[in-house]
């Protein structure tokens, strides 16, 4: 889960802080992770009406469940890359 993405981050260009930082707390809260969610939702607050995100139309689509990832695990996925490239580097005689 990457909410903040570049992509989100550059609404700021067009819409002010507040209303971008409303949006995120919204989008996170209905647990609606993707730009477009954000952007949906940034649009319905600056244009005072009520975001359609309802699901329940959409029977077929699969209920995603995301957790918060942590920084620990981040860290996991960097010393396990560390460890990738020094094996790859021993596996090619130090030369990549």
């Amino acid at each position: 889960m990457d909410i903040i993405s570049s992509q989100t981050l550059r609404l700021l260009e067009i819409f002010d802080l507040n209303d971008l930082h409303g949006a995120i707390r919204d989008a996170l809260r209905l647990s609606a992770i993707s730009f477009d969610a954000v952007k949906h939702l940034l649009l319905c607050r600056i244009e005072r009406r009520p975001p359609k995100l309802n699901l329940d139309i959409y029977p077929y689509l699969p209920r995603a469940q995301v957790a918060t990832t942590s920084a620990a695990s981040y860290m996991n996925l960097l010393h396990g890359a560390k460890r990738t490239d020094s094996s790859d580097k021993e596996v090619m005689g130090g030369a990549l």
